[in-house]
């Protein structure tokens, strides 16, 4: 991990994930003072904010997973570059489990903390803006941390599911438009009803995204995976 990490250059990204950041923070203030986008995007309470950011956090990460996953897996196998690393003294499974790792954990880190530092942005703004108008209990925060945590979860593995899609030709494109197909199935709402809500939609695709990583690692000692 620590191998991938140096050789990425992962804090980039990390700068990247900063600016996510900024723009989800502005655009739930831009919500929330819009009365137009208040109708798409209700931002009543504590909880319907929440709710909001999550699903902007969600749609931003799947899609953050993919540029990583096109970037530390798929180019490397459609260059064919991954041969050198393969001729490190390391195990090859152990080589493609820890560049999954290191993708599922940034995920894993980058959605949480998305969640709580623009959360609290959102409530410092609100002290000044009073659009939410109703106080942030201490039981709220506790069932919000836990949501976050399980959503964060969920979202680390089931953004592994563009790796399918990626590693059939080696395509990057392949690997980001996926991406946007997951998003529209786990971020899009009806009259405030996402399909994310069912609880066994978000296990089943997080399960399907282990799965995937799981058949990548194990595949990887194939002869025909570089060709």
């Amino acid at each position: 991990m620590k191998l991938e990490m140096r050789k990425f250059r992962l804090k980039s990204y990390i700068y990247a994930a900063l600016i996510a950041n900024a723009v989800i923070f502005i655009l739930m203030c831009t919500f929330s003072l819009n009365a137009e986008m208040r109708e798409n995007f209700p931002i009543m309470n504590y909880e319907s904010m929440f709710s909001v950011l999550d699903l902007l956090v969600r749609g931003t990460y799947i899609i953050f997973a993919a540029v990583l996953l096109a970037r530390l897996v798929v180019e490397e196998f459609r260059s064919k570059s991954i041969t050198v690393l393969f001729m490190y003294p390391i195990n090859r499974k152990k080589l493609m489990a820890a560049k999954l790792l290191v993708i599922i954990l940034f995920i894993f880190l980058a959605d949480v903390l998305t969640n709580l530092v623009v959360g609290l942005g959102f409530y410092i703004f609100n002290q000044f803006a009073s659009v939410i108008t109703e106080p942030l209990t201490l039981f709220l925060v506790v069932k919000t941390l836990v949501t976050i945590i399980m959503s964060a979860v969920a979202t680390s593995f089931l953004s592994l599911i563009p790796l399918y899609f990626g590693m059939r030709k080696h395509s990057v494109a392949a690997t980001i438009v996926s991406s946007f197909l997951v998003v529209m199935i786990v971020c899009q709402t009806v009259d405030g009803f996402s399909l994310y809500s069912i609880v066994a939609i978000p296990v089943g695709m997080a399960l399907l995204g282990a799965a995937i990583a799981y058949l990548s690692i194990r595949n990887v000692e194939r002869d025909d995976v570089l060709n």
